[in-house]
């Protein structure tokens, strides 16, 4: 693995490029700009790993090889919305794609269920419980990032049923009941084919068609207040939203 972006020496001569500079192109399809930039930045990449590796890395070691292509992927990934420079946002997204590498690859099931006061009384070295303790604190800064990506595509379906989590905030029923109701029309909607290309091809909540499928929980004037709560709610139930899952999992 760690030969597949071999052609980009650590040891050459670069031309300075700014990611500020570039990012826009490299997004619309310069891929002699990207590789530019990609050979241009191998020693932040190889010292970012190396930061989490806590040893020296170089080209030949696979982590270096998870490092380079993370750093790819934050070139796509990046938007001003993410609230950090380019070359910070790269950093997190390298450091934790050489952290997942890490975990996977590690003989020791247990590393990451230390707490901090067990791995600082380990029989391991310093090295081995600093290393554990930043493995532990940038798994945390994962999940954060993970959580703010998926807000972002959130707002972003959100945003084609016309709705904005403005919108949102006051939308959500009072009783716990007519929340678990409001979910459970969601799933009836996402889970019939038909209603559910309806939804998606009108954007709007085909509210005759639920009430006549006989099996919503709710009047029609429930379902045409609770409208933008419900849209939200299939929305959620029918893309890949793990953590907003799990907070209406809480709900039921």
């Amino acid at each position: 693995m760690a030969t597949i972006f071999s052609r980009f020496s650590l040891n050459k001569r670069r031309k300075e490029i700014s990611l500020e500079d570039s990012i826009e192109k490299i997004q619309s399809g310069d891929t002699t700009l990207r590789n530019q930039v990609i050979e241009n930045y191998s020693p932040f990449i190889a010292s970012t790993v190396s930061s989490v590796c806590k040893r020296s890395i170089t080209e030949y070691d696979d982590e270096f090889s998870i490092g380079l292509i993370a750093f790819n992927e934050s070139l796509d990934k990046y938007t001003p919305e993410k609230g950090k420079s380019i070359i910070k946002f790269s950093e997190t997204v390298v450091k934790n794609r050489v952290i997942d590498y890490i975990r996977k690859e590690s003989s020791n099931s247990d590393l990451l269920n230390y707490s901090v006061q067990e791995i600082s009384n380990d029989e391991f070295g310093e090295n081995e419980a600093r290393t554990k303790v930043d493995i532990l604190e940038y798994n945390k800064e994962l999940e954060k990032n993970e959580r703010q990506d998926e807000i972002y595509r959130f707002q972003s379906k959100l945003s084609e049923f016309g709705l904005t989590m403005k919108d949102l905030l006051n939308q959500a029923p009072k009783h716990i009941d007519a929340r678990i109701n409001a979910v459970r029309v969601a799933e009836i909607l996402v889970e019939n084919d038909d209603l559910k290309d309806v939804f998606y091809s009108t954007k709007k909540l085909p509210i005759k068609a639920l009430l006549d499928s006989g099996d919503i929980p709710v009047s029609r004037k429930t379902l045409e207040r609770n409208r933008k709560y419900i849209i939200s709610l299939a929305i959620i139930l029918d893309n890949d939203f793990i953590f907003l899952k799990d907070y209406l999992r809480t709900e039921e």
